[in-house]
């Protein structure tokens, strides 16, 4: 008999795929209203979500069957691509709200700094697996990483989009600390960007009042928050029903990107809202796991990275909703309305189920005359990865 690693991690699986499936009834009655008003069909919403939907859902299968090894080869350049784009959105990006964040081409829309997160942490994961213990040299190891993490994240603030590039950040610290790096060196760096990161913050007049508002607690300032948490309480523990929502009828902004949580929690009660935290705690403990399982370093540390950038990202989103944090606009990831971080997310979690498969969380027993094959053993040759 010959262990077969060839079965994907199963739980994870099912756990995105059910945000994914939740996404469509609460993005199409949190939109229905805005979308009636605006375009004169409740279901004109619906239908660009559920194609984005779909396509992250066949991109999940096509990247869970690609070798996740493939994607150390290629690291460097899809970053350059990624930077590149952060360069020319700057240049020609369309504006919304006052930030320039979306290449357009067509109807078809792109929000580079969602490409650019995943890129920058394949391509983190790639340097660390391959310097191997020179990641703890600061001129060999740690700087080139942070050269990379300094221009995504620059690039980023200056569409602006400040929560995205702090989330950028922080994750990629983090990177660095699982990968060994020296913890002087990681904090003598956070110390030096922290300024870089509060001028950028109250650089803005609305970013700013954003802060002060939340400190304050202000109900003026913090009516979105407030309108949310209305929304918690209308559900109760049971919530009023799909498609019941009383929010959304214009007393809600951004009730079907932002602040989805709140129509989760108004139409499906403390259980769904405790559902959606639950599938998201599947997916970090499953991808933790797939992590300690991992074949080599490279998988162990894009386990990692894949799995705390999506449920960082849910964790944060839901805290908005609740008024734990400021008002950020980080989206929750396959739930919240919007193709661009649901197609990229799709992607990472695509390659985490293909990490899995090559591990022995879950083999299969088929008959072989060879017998069973030992695993490989990790290879962490230290090289120039710049």
């Amino acid at each position: 008999m010959q262990t077969e690693r060839n079965h994907i991690d199963l739980p994870t699986l099912f756990a995105v795929l059910t945000l994914m499936v939740l996404s469509l009834g609460v993005v199409y009655s949190a939109s229905s209203t805005w979308a009636l008003a605006r375009h004169g069909e409740s279901e004109w919403l619906l239908g660009k979500h559920a194609t984005k939907v779909f396509i992250s859902f066949l991109t999940i299968f096509v990247f869970m069957h690609i070798d996740y090894k493939v994607f150390k080869k290629y690291s460097k350049p899809v970053l350059i691509a990624a930077v590149f784009l952060l360069l020319v959105t700057l240049a020609f990006g369309g504006e919304v709200k006052g930030a320039a964040r979306w290449l357009r081409l067509g109807g078809f829309g792109l929000q580079p700094s969602e490409f650019a997160k995943y890129a920058l942490l394949f391509h983190l994961c790639t340097m660390m697996a391959t310097k191997g213990e020179a990641v703890r040299d600061l001129k060999r190891g740690f700087l080139p990483m942070l050269v990379w993490m300094v221009t995504v994240t620059v690039l980023v603030l200056l569409q602006p989009n400040f929560s995205t590039a702090a989330m950028t950040i922080g994750i990629s610290f983090v990177m660095l600390f699982v990968g060994r790096a020296k913890f002087r060196h990681i904090a003598g760096s956070v110390g030096a960007l922290i300024p870089l990161l509060v001028v950028f913050a109250v650089g803005a007049e609305y970013r700013l009042r954003r802060i002060l508002a939340f400190l304050a607690d202000s109900d003026e300032a913090n009516y979105q928050v407030w309108q949310g948490i209305i929304g918690f309480g209308n559900g109760g523990i049971f919530g009023l029903g799909p498609g019941a929502s009383r929010q959304r009828e214009g007393f809600l902004p951004q009730s079907f990107d932002d602040f989805v949580y709140s129509i989760i929690g108004e139409e499906y009660g403390l259980i769904g809202t405790v559902l959606v935290v639950s599938l998201f705690l599947i997916i970090m403990l499953r991808g933790m796991k797939i992590a300690r399982y991992a074949r080599d370093e490279f998988g162990m540390f894009l386990a990692i990275g894949i799995t705390s950038t999506i449920t960082l990202y849910g964790l944060v989103n839901a805290s908005v909703a609740l008024g734990v944090l400021p008002t950020t606009g980080l989206p929750m990831p396959f739930v919240s309305y919007g193709g661009s971080s649901m197609f990229f997310s799709s992607i990472a979690i695509g390659v985490l189920l293909n990490i899995s498969s090559q591990t022995d969380m879950h083999p299969r027993l088929a008959p072989t005359a060879d017998g069973v094959r030992p695993m490989e053993p990790s290879k962490s040759a230290v090289g120039k990865v710049y």
